[in-house]
């Protein structure tokens, strides 16, 4: 079975377009990095390491030290698909992290976010 391209896209080359998307509506680089590392378990350091070897998605969701245990309470449409529902853990947990990014974009309160 061929691997979604989003798998080995680098998560690099998609970083910046998180961070242009949420800028333009008033949030910042440091509330996307927040989110990544809430999500992930990344340190910034890591996440600055993952961003500079210019990882794909796959294997930065597959080193990431640990998926968030909130992340059952993440629900809602990426792409008209229901972040839920998904089956496949990586896409899963790409969406999860679009859904994140979304909702910073769309101004919601980074406690609500994060799930807190």
């Amino acid at each position: 079975m061929t691997k979604h391209k989003i798998y080995i896209m680098s998560f690099a080359s998609v970083y910046p377009h998180y961070i242009t998307k949420t800028e333009r509506k008033g949030r910042t680089k440091t509330e996307v990095d927040e989110i990544i590392r809430w999500l992930t378990g990344y340190s910034q350091e890591e996440l600055e390491a993952q961003l500079e070897k210019q990882t794909d998605f796959e294997i930065f969701f597959a080193e990431a030290p640990q998926l968030n245990p909130s992340t059952a309470l993440i629900k809602g449409v990426v792409c008209g698909v229901r972040v839920e529902d998904i089956e496949e853990p990586t896409m899963q947990e790409i969406h999860y992290l679009d859904k994140l990014i979304d909702e910073l974009a769309k101004a919601k309160a980074l406690e609500k976010i994060l799930r807190k």
